[in-house]
């Protein structure tokens, strides 16, 4: 199955689907119970094993996986590495759920390969309400979106898409001007924007291949302090990937379809300010 009409089939799904990863019989049957009393309609995969999430996983998409931290053949922190070297998504979310997050915290470095933690200790009803913010969340927000595109006419679109979603836009039409609005807001002590959304090609030497370069090196900021989602008209899986390996946070093929893109900056959105506001989490 390609990576868009995999995308598609996500996106377009009236149900969603959630994968439980978990060694007790007892918790995953909790955890089922919860959701399906407080997600309607939400379909719920429960696994024993990291080998089994990763077989459910090879026979369709799913919207959201959380997973124990010690499984009976593997670390939490291992299946979410497997997960992400082999699915299509690059969005997925993967949350570890356990009772000893905060010493993984402490003793461990943050995987970038998971997307949250949460602690189980604070209930099963509160990881429904967790659950629920990924996999149904709103249809508004708030948010500065830097916006690199030198089309006007494709900016203004885009522009007005994102706005009515309750995003703030700051349009700019080169690398070089999205550079400069950067690296003036570090000599300030801030990020500059919650969100990069960046065409591939642009005008000028610099490409938002560069600009996700600068982002990540020059500036130094990681996934997480300021995603960065590119679009691109190459459906090359190859290039595509080496984007991704780059430091992209996702990617949004052309032409632009409205729902995919406000649901992807929504999420890296989410993921990006939770992140930021972890304790001892400097701006870089």
């Amino acid at each position: 199955m390609s990576t868009k009409s995999t995308l598609t089939r996500h996106l377009s799904a009236d149900e969603p689907r959630v994968l439980v990863v978990d060694g007790s019989r007892v918790v995953r049957r909790l955890i089922e119970q919860m959701l399906k009393s407080n997600l309607p309609g939400v379909t719920v995969l429960a696994c024993e094993t990291g080998a089994e999430a990763i077989a459910q996983l090879a026979d369709g998409v799913v919207d959201f996986v959380t997973t124990a931290l010690r499984l009976p053949d593997m670390d939490g922190l291992e299946l979410a590495r497997r997960i992400r070297e082999s699915s299509p998504q690059a969005y997925m979310p993967i949350v570890v759920v356990s009772g000893d997050v905060q010493e993984r915290l402490v003793t461990r470095s943050l995987s970038d390969d998971v997307t949250d933690y949460f602690d189980k200790s604070l209930g099963f009803l509160a990881l429904a309400e967790f659950i629920r913010g990924y996999v149904q969340p709103t249809e508004s927000t708030s948010g500065e979106v830097l916006y690199v595109e030198d089309s006007r006419v494709v900016a203004l679109a885009t522009r007005r898409m994102l706005e009515k979603h309750g995003l703030t836009v700051l349009h700019v039409i080169s690398v070089e001007d999205a550079l400069a609005l950067l690296e003036t807001a570090q000599s300030m002590n801030r990020i500059g924007a919650d969100i990069v959304l960046t065409d591939v090609n642009l005008k000028g030497e610099l490409t938002g291949g560069d600009l996700l370069d600068r982002i990540r090196h020059q500036l130094g900021y990681g996934k997480g302090h300021l995603p960065v989602i590119v679009m691109t008209g190459d459906d090359n899986p190859d290039n595509q990937a080496a984007l991704l390996r780059a430091g992209a946070n996702d990617l949004v093929e052309k032409p632009i379809e409205e729902r995919l893109l406000v649901t992807k900056l929504l999420f890296q959105l989410r993921v990006g300010r939770h992140l930021r506001a972890r304790p001892g989490n400097a701006a870089r």
